[in-house]
């Protein structure tokens, strides 16, 4: 079983995030993931002043001090950047880490990050729209051993070549981000190569919902004539590592997550993720571990991630 960790990136600073990212290195991890936000969420106003480190530079920088971790967002948002660009800074990372970049990309919901650095917010259906149609021209970027033209509703190429391109072959897998059932999993259906049910969405972290989910995308993968065996199954679970009953009910309640998350015991945990891990997730990420507490880390690698060796 892969294990990774989203690393914190708000409230915090770039020599806090790189002990982290050298604990890591040195563990048994095999993964390392970045939120990418522009102020910290979720939104409240006396916190804007506080550090929102940017999500691609963070993972450039990662990229020239490791060897060995693959590299992700959960998720980018699509509204941040034109989805060109996107694909242009995939590669190059790609190429910077010889191969270990993941592309995660999302429909983006933060309004208020929109708001404050003057970028449209369009409505749901726009945002997804927009989402299916930028997941759509970024795989003809990476797939095509030719310039792409594109003529789209939202986004336009003329010509376009992606030189450099991947690293990894056939190409930098895209993560879609967001689990829901009418739009996004038909995307990832159609366009993506990694399913992420993302545990701070405030859904169930249980064996039932997690099978759920993976039925929802099966079926848009038959509509749309795609093998389901082609798209990895990965689950990011909110995580303390705790014998603090209270701490642990904490933890839930402050960030209104969903039942079934792993936060309790050494024993919790290992039960929590072994019931994901045994109803067909191929890859779990932790998140939540503050980056100022390399010791729980450290206690989580050897107490829980052992446990599945």
């Amino acid at each position: 079983m892969k294990f990774g960790a989203q690393v914190g990136c708000y409230r915090n600073t770039w020599d806090s995030i790189r002990g982290v990212v050298e604990v890591l290195e040195a563990g048994p991890w095999d993964s390392i993931w970045f939120a990418d936000h522009f102020i910290p969420p979720p939104g409240r106003r006396d916190e804007e002043h506080l550090t929102a480190h940017e999500g691609f530079t963070l993972i450039a920088a990662v990229a020239g001090i490791t060897e060995r971790l693959k590299l992700g967002h959960l998720v980018l948002g699509n509204t941040y950047r034109n989805p060109a660009l996107v694909a242009k800074m995939a590669t190059t990372v790609d190429q910077i880490s010889h191969g270990r970049f993941i592309l995660g990309i999302g429909a983006a919901w933060f309004k208020r990050e929109h708001e404050a650095y003057g970028w449209t917010f369009p409505s749901m259906q726009e945002r997804q729209d927009r989402f299916e149609e930028a997941c759509s021209l970024i795989r003809a970027l990476f797939t095509s051993t030719e310039p792409v033209t594109v003529e789209g509703t939202y986004y336009t190429l003329h010509e376009a070549p992606l030189s450099p391109g991947s690293f990894q072959q056939p190409h930098i897998p895209i993560l879609v981000g967001g689990t829901g059932e009418k739009r996004t999993l038909r995307t990832l259906a159609t366009y993506g190569d990694i399913m992420n049910l993302d545990g701070w969405a405030g859904g169930p972290m249980t064996a039932d919902y997690f099978r759920h989910k993976c039925g929802v995308l099966d079926k848009h993968c038959e509509n749309v004539g795609r093998d389901p065996s082609e798209i990895k199954r990965t689950v990011l679970m909110p995580t303390l590592l705790t014998d603090d009953a209270a701490a642990a009910e904490g933890f839930i309640a402050n960030r209104r997550l969903g039942a079934g998350t792993a936060a309790g015991s050494k024993n919790y945990l290992i039960d929590r993720i072994g019931e994901i891990i045994e109803a067909g997730a191929e890859g779990i990420m932790l998140g939540g571990i503050p980056t100022d507490d390399l010791d729980q880390y450290t206690r989580v690698a050897e107490d829980v991630l052992s446990a599945f060796d």
